[in-house]
């Protein structure tokens, strides 16, 4: 099932007739903050369909001011659950209430299961393969999943799209994405760490016969802020950090966050931030005696704190959160969960040819109004677990994917500038 993002055609219009354009309904008379705090209480969908009734409608829902009164009032409190799957042919997207999944199902006894339904994607043809860099305050970014220079910002619910412009290329290069929002400087940002072979270190020297083993590898950090007649990609010189090969959208505190690999004077993995803000990169205290690999992580926002969840051996995890940012002291562990195999998968033994995720067999989602932690399952089943009880169940979906990934998504009417390029 699609969701509907256009009006209806002439032809249907000329079915309608044109009494349902003439006819007063009595929102036009109401003043504008009465309005504002009428629509700001409806989810997106709703508002997708209310533009759709008629032109007055339509310029109702368009108020510049009706994108922040929802998102503070309603889309944070009740987001979507998007799912992303590149299995079997076409790349696609889906989507669900998340409040679908924090209804008390009776732990067993659930009612009937909800219904995803799929984005109607305008920019399949030129980006049919597509990774999802991140979703943040109502927008998607996706990149192209083949060779990483293709670059869209997206809203799903309005169908709003744009094609970023390329940014600088390197050959062999390995790039990293970051995508957020600052609500002090209320702008979107994409950041690219590139890094690169340098071709005049190939070698070990001038005359030497056999080139390094290791070459020597640069970088640069380009940043692109979104809106405007003409944005255009910035360098801010090489990258401080050797950033793991992992995009982020974990934004808190206005900072986006990732896992840098070792240095040259220091052996272990450090928390990086970037200030969204002044663009400069920070380390961040990490938890006290928790050892960061390279695949054994993964760092999220929890409840507005920035979080990091540790996997360990035999499928087990725990979540670590830092309840008041960048004070080491406030990291705590929160939660230790022990490994589960939900039905879905116990009655499959199909291979799994969606993308890894880091190889794990569980993967955090998010935390649920419920007190339960939404898991991800192999990229093929959803579950529940019950910090308090100790329980896991099983959450059931109509039209899920065969094999998908998982994020959470405020949805929203927000738009990068006031006239978006559809």
């Amino acid at each position: 099932m699609e969701f509907a993002q256009e009006p209806p055609c002439k032809k249907q219009r000329r079915e309608l007739g044109d009494e349902a354009e003439a006819e007063a309904t009595g929102m036009e008379g109401l003043p504008r903050d009465i309005v504002l705090d009428i629509l700001s209480r409806l989810p997106v969908t709703s508002l997708v369909r209310f533009r759709l009734v008629c032109r007055s409608w339509r310029a109702l829902g368009g108020d510049l001011l009706l994108p922040d009164a929802q998102i503070a009032r309603t889309a944070v409190r009740d987001p979507f659950l998007v799912f992303h799957s590149d299995f079997p042919l076409r790349n696609q997207l889906s989507f669900v209430e998340l409040s679908a999944q924090d209804q008390d199902c009776g732990h067993g006894r659930s009612k009937k299961s909800a219904l995803l339904r799929k984005f109607n994607l305008p920019f399949s043809n030129s980006m049919p393969e597509f990774d999802v860099v991140g979703s943040c305050n109502g927008l998607l970014c996706l990149a192209d999943l083949l060779y990483r220079e293709t670059l869209f910002v997206y809203n799903p619910f309005t169908g709003d799209h744009r094609e970023l412009p390329r940014s600088q290329q390197y050959a062999d290069q390995t790039v990293v994405f970051g995508f957020g929002f600052h609500p002090g400087t209320r702008e979107y940002k994409v950041i690219k760490i590139a890094y690169y072979p340098n071709p005049s270190r190939a070698g070990a020297g001038a005359g030497a016969r056999r080139p390094r083993r290791v070459p020597h590898m640069q970088s640069e950090v380009q940043v692109l802020t979104l809106g405007g007649k003409t944005p255009a990609w910035r360098s801010l010189g090489r990258a401080p950090y050797q950033i793991d090969k992992r995009s982020s959208d974990t934004v808190v505190d206005g900072k986006l966050h990732w896992v840098a690999g070792p240095r040259r004077y220091r052996t272990s993995r450090q928390l990086v931030s970037f200030d969204l803000a002044d663009e400069q990169f920070r380390e961040v205290p990490r938890p006290e005696g928790v050892s960061i690999g390279r695949s054994n992580y993964q760092l999220m926002a929890l409840r507005g704190c920035l979080a990091a969840v540790i996997y360990c051996n035999y499928g087990r995890l725990e979540i670590w959160v830092m309840r008041t940012y960048n004070v080491k002291e406030s990291w705590a562990k929160e939660h230790a969960i022990g490994s589960y195999m939900p039905k879905a998968l116990k009655q499959s033994a199909s291979p799994m040819p969606f993308k890894s995720r880091g190889g794990r067999a569980s993967r955090v989602v998010c935390g649920l109004d419920s007190g339960e932690i939404l898991l991800e399952c192999k990229s093929r089943a959803l579950v529940a677990y019950d910090p308090k009880r100790g329980k896991f169940r099983d959450i059931s979906l109509q039209g899920v994917p065969s094999y998908f990934h998982a994020l959470v998504h405020v949805g929203s009417l927000s738009w990068i500038d006031s006239h978006p390029d559809t």
